[in-house]
């Protein structure tokens, strides 16, 4: 959320970061509401003012026994008449102006590429180049029914489409993944935490996810909770509503079950294991203080672990710049980071790394104190370390064997009991 003081000082380059992500909103009808809400408001005020006064006078009348309190209760019940009208109009105007602004996206960073879809994202670094063979490979879901690492057909029996059962080989290499993000985030000065997987509707609201975002989003029927896309959602919302010490930036990180229901996606994504409605990831959260440069670096950082899990699986990757277009409401700045899936003959989308500046942390109410003892509100980041079963695409992919064995690489061994490569069952 931004601050709608600067809104008003900015609409042309509000309007114009709503009109490249997409987003139908109209910064002109926001700030006519405000204005309307701000007038109501000023007049419901000064004619509650008037009335207690004259409430008092009536009493103190009275008291002392007097008799000419009557036209000071004409004038109260005219009053009350009055308020009768102007009270709702501004409520009206109060829930129209609440729900344009949560409408209202984030301004973009100046080098965000201009865009409308994935397409446009501008590759910024490249690590490592496509893996070549010199046999024909196999794609993931092959090698996964060659070594029995995973049963799409029965998790689609069970649970329905874009489900599945990892099994065997395939559970060890999930955890394995996801133990070795864990333990590099740990010695990284992350602290860890087991986050709730279910979430108040506010919680969504406050990081962002909503209201845009509500169809991507398995609620609990018949209750106030929503199963998280995201554990950025209950990290961010650890510190709601609080003010806390950023002197140093806090560090946060936890691996959880996450849900999706991935609405309007088709084609090849939903193929395998890559596009699925319920997966593991490993997330980085960070808070820090209001300064574009310290939470500039912390972006580098946080995306520069990521990069560093990738080197350790042994992958090829690049980095692209997301364009407008195919960022998110609440994203000021964005990485994709996109790994190489023979199976694709091209790069997929395996990590987002993204700095909010304020925006999260004034919808979360999430405040620390300046040098001068100002409250002020946070900038956050979030980061995905590792997601998984996404990551066995490329990781089963890249290091397969001609006879149908796949490598394991050296930094997943200890969390593989030592096993150095995976054999056909």
């Amino acid at each position: 959320m931004l601050d709608i003081k600067w809104i008003r000082s900015n609409q042309e380059q509000v309007q114009e970061a709503a009109e490249h992500k997409g987003i139908a909103v109209s910064i002109a009808e926001l700030v006519a509401v405000d204005d309307r809400r701000r007038a109501l408001l000023q007049e419901v005020e000064q004619l509650r003012m008037e009335r207690n006064r004259m409430a008092q006078d009536i009493t103190d009348r009275i008291r002392k026994g007097e008799h000419a309190a009557e036209p000071l209760k004409i004038r109260v019940k005219e009053i009350n008449g009055r308020l009768s009208e102007l009270e709702p109009e501004h409520r009206e105007e109060e829930r129209r102006f609440k729900e344009l602004m949560l409408l209202v996206p984030n301004v973009v960073s100046p080098d965000t590429p201009i865009g409308q879809s994935d397409a446009e994202n501008k590759e910024v670094k490249r690590v490592g180049e496509p893996t070549r063979f010199d046999f024909e490979p196999r794609d993931h879901v092959a090698l996964g029914e060659l070594h029995r690492l995973f049963d799409i057909p029965r998790g689609v029996k069970t649970a329905g489409s874009r489900n599945y059962y990892l099994t065997g080989a395939g559970v060890a290499l999930h955890r394995a993944v996801q133990q070795l993000a864990v333990d590099y985030l740990a010695e990284h000065g992350f602290t860890l935490l087991e986050a709730p997987l279910m979430v108040r509707t506010d919680a969504m609201y406050n990081t962002g996810f909503f209201p845009l975002g509500q169809d991507q989003s398995f609620r609990i029927e018949g209750e106030d909770k929503w199963l998280v896309g995201t554990s950025e959602v209950p990290l961010v919302s650890y510190y709601d509503n609080e003010i806390v010490d950023v002197a140093e930036p806090i560090r946060m990180a936890a691996a959880t079950l996450c849900f999706r229901s991935e609405i309007g996606s088709a084609g090849r994504d939903v193929q395998g294991l890559y596009r699925v409605h319920q997966f593991a990831k490993v997330e980085q959260v960070v808070l820090c203080e209001a300064d574009i440069r310290t939470s500039e670096r912390l972006h580098q950082e946080i995306t520069a672990n990521a990069e560093d899990i990738l080197r350790l699986l042994e992958l090829p990757y690049r980095v692209m710049a997301v364009c407008t277009g195919d960022m998110s409401q609440k994203t000021y700045k964005q990485f994709d980071i996109e790994t190489w899936m023979p199976s694709r003959q091209a790069y997929g989308e395996t990590h987002s790394s993204s700095n909010l500046l304020d925006f999260q942390a004034r919808r979360s109410n999430i405040r620390y104190r300046d040098a001068e003892g100002k409250a002020r509100f946070c900038h956050t980041l979030n980061n995905t370390a590792v997601a998984s079963p996404r990551i066995l695409i490329p990781l089963l992919e890249n290091h397969q064997q001609e006879d149908g064995s796949i490598r394991i690489p050296e930094a997943l061994r200890p969390y593989m009991n030592g096993l150095e490569r995976l054999e056909p069952l």
